[in-house]
């Protein structure tokens, strides 16, 4: 579990840095500064490891400072210009950080990319960029990019991480770039960028998919992520002795933020490039903290109960017992309180027959998870936290370089978002949204000065989220205010308040809750395939597929009946009257899911048109 600090991060010793590296560390206004500074202090020690044949290979500080200072060189030969835009399109690896830096030492901006952008949306984005370079990762990535170098785009160059070079010079591979020679007079106009390195210098570019609208980039200075890094370091421990699993995409300012943070505190990061292999590799690389999204505990949480089903009577008797002990351990925990004795002892035994397993299934190390990108329930919050796996949920946005509140370890609740991060300002408009100020705020969108000044007021960020500031410092976050329904009688309902509650339902993986300007609310739902298919065979029906499970009646009743039961405690005008249950998930590929996981309502209404209209 993490413990709070302050001042600057100690070293594996426990002794504080030097003064001399404490002055570097004081004069540090830009990213690629801080960067080389790490460098230059941990050397040899390992800073990335990454999987190859099967096997987890290192990368030390040393070698990333240097890699990065070839990239930076080959960037500089090809007339990179101060505040060029450059784009990464690519899977996790530590190419992608490496490259990263060395973009960012040219004094450069980075424009990353969603690794599975497709060849319209990075069209979009390198010509209002005017991109000329483009870093790549796979071949599947490389195919969808080729196309800009042959159209007007404006794109005359792209560098791939992971495929061989090509006849055709304007592609060519990372690997030839590391091959190639220190040029001296390259190098020396690099430091010189540098030494002239201003705060304001524009570091990236996020583009936002959102939930509706055309994308939008987010312009964020080395300043900006600089001041996130301090103000984390108020709230959270980062040591030299951490391990962190990198899964998430590092185009998300989350887990991009996240690494920064965890380079500026001398950690280790892990690339995971396969985010569906996540579980397994949680149990070989054991981090101490890592980033995750709701969805990842939901999936987990759900593989823990359908195993304890399958277990024997006593077995199932012996984990609820566990995990009440734990809830009621947990109750004296977040409030900073000392358990009782009885209690503690309870908790020592459940903890030996059940939430040491639990937490093998992380690796068996970790001390916290940062979380954030959606709603969570605070049940699945509780559950986790007597498990012995503190969740340090929290919210934030692109737009203020992530984090602006996130759960304190020696004092939080679990219904709310967290404690405001330091140095953070945060109120609430007359209708309830979310206004945040502080140095972490972005400078506006690039090239959309009216959507800027839609959000930019005197210096808040009116975030288009509704709130709630119950004390104590805390937030909650509780819709999007462009996602509220009002009802055609006049009545407003959150639909992700509603969500939350159908979630509750164990063969349900997704849903949509739709009743904008209608008589009452509706749900498309999406079934847990496996499970109900199972579920139906427990009962007799003789289904074949998900196919034949949508459509029949024994499934279509219980849902109906489980659905009137857990929706007891909302009012009538929130509850779902109709549903559908939907074969295709929402997912990123086809479009209903933004990248940070978000149900875009816009679109599953607009796919789902004729289906929701049978509903009414």
């Amino acid at each position: 579990m993490p413990s709070q600090k302050t001042g600057y991060g100690r070293i594996k010793d426990g002794n504080t840095l030097l003064k001399s590296n404490w002055e570097k560390v004081m004069n540090e206004v830009h990213l690629a500064q801080m960067l080389r500074n790490r460098s230059e202090k941990y050397g040899q020690r390992e800073v990335f490891r990454f999987k190859s044949e099967e096997k987890y290979k290192s990368i030390s500080w040393f070698s990333f400072k240097e890699q990065s200072e070839k990239v930076a060189q080959f960037l500089l030969s090809h007339h990179t210009e101060i505040n060029d835009n450059i784009g990464i399109f690519s899977n996790n690896c530590p190419q992608w950080t490496i490259s990263d830096l060395a973009i960012l030492s040219c004094r450069a901006t980075v424009v990353p990319f969603y690794s599975t952008s497709t060849t319209e949306q990075l069209k979009y984005i390198v010509e209002e960029t005017e991109m000329k370079i483009l870093f790549v990762g796979n071949e599947e990535q490389l195919n969808r990019a080729l196309p800009l170098l042959d159209d007007d785009s404006g794109l005359k160059k792209i560098i791939t991480f992971s495929c061989l070079s090509s006849k055709d010079r304007r592609i060519i591979s990372y690997a030839e770039i590391m091959k190639s020679d220190k040029d001296q007079e390259l190098l020396t106009v690099l430091n010189k960028r540098l030494e002239t390195a201003t705060k304001e210098d524009l570091a990236t570019i996020i583009y936002t998919s959102g939930t509706t609208g055309e994308p939008k980039g987010v312009m964020l200075t080395h300043h900006n992520i600089m001041a996130s890094m301090k103000i984390h370091e108020k709230r959270l421990t980062v040591t030299t002795e951490d391990v962190s699993l990198c899964f998430l995409p590092l185009s998300h300012i989350f887990e991009r933020g996240w690494t920064f943070f965890l380079l500026y505190s001398g950690g280790t990061n892990v690339y995971n490039e396969n985010p569906k292999e996540i579980i397994n590799e949680i149990a070989v690389v054991k981090p101490t903290i890592m980033c995750v999204v709701p969805r990842f505990f939901e999936k987990v949480y759900d593989g823990i109960q359908k195993k304890i089903q399958k277990q024997s009577k006593i077995q199932q008797r012996i984990f609820n017992r566990a995990v009440s002990i734990g809830h009621k351990y947990i109750e004296y925990q977040k409030d900073g309180l000392k358990a009782p004795s009885l209690l503690n002892i309870q908790r020592n035994l459940a903890d030996q027959l059940v939430y040491k397993k639990i937490r093998k299934l992380f690796g068996g190390n970790i001390k916290y998870m940062p979380c954030s990108g959606a709603a969570i329930t605070p049940e699945l919050k509780r559950f986790f936290h007597a498990m012995g796996i503190f969740i340090n949920y929290g919210y934030g946005a692109s737009e203020t370089t992530a984090t602006v509140s996130c759960m304190r370890d020696d004092k939080y609740d679990f219904e709310y978002t967290g404690e405001i991060m330091p140095d953070i300002q945060v109120k609430l408009s007359p209708e309830n949204m979310i206004l945040v100020k502080g140095d972490t705020i972005f400078k506006g969108y690039y090239k959309k000065p009216q959507q800027t000044e839609e959000v930019l007021k005197d210096g808040w960020y009116y975030t288009g989220d509704q709130g709630l500031l119950p004390g104590n410092n805390q937030l909650h976050m509780t819709e999007r205010i462009k996602d509220i329904i009002k009802t055609s009688t006049g009545k407003y309902v959150s639909p992700q308040k509603v969500e939350l509650v159908l979630a509750k339902n164990e063969l349900i993986e997704q849903t949509c809750v739709i009743g904008d300007n209608r008589q009452y609310i509706t749900a498309l739902i999406v079934p847990k395939h496996q499970q109900l298919v199972e579920w139906l065979h427990e009962k007799g029906e003789m289904v074949s597929d998900i196919k034949d499970a949508l459509i029949n009646q024994t499934a279509k009743e219980w849902f109906h009946d489980t659905l009137k039961a857990i929706q007891e405690e909302l009012p009538c005008h929130e509850k779902v009257v109709q549903f559908a249950l939907l074969e295709e998930p929402f997912s990123i590929e086809n479009g209903l899911l933004t990248n940070s996981l978000k149900v875009r309502r816009k679109y599953v209404v607009q796919k789902y048109e004729e289906l929701i209209e049978s509903l009414y």
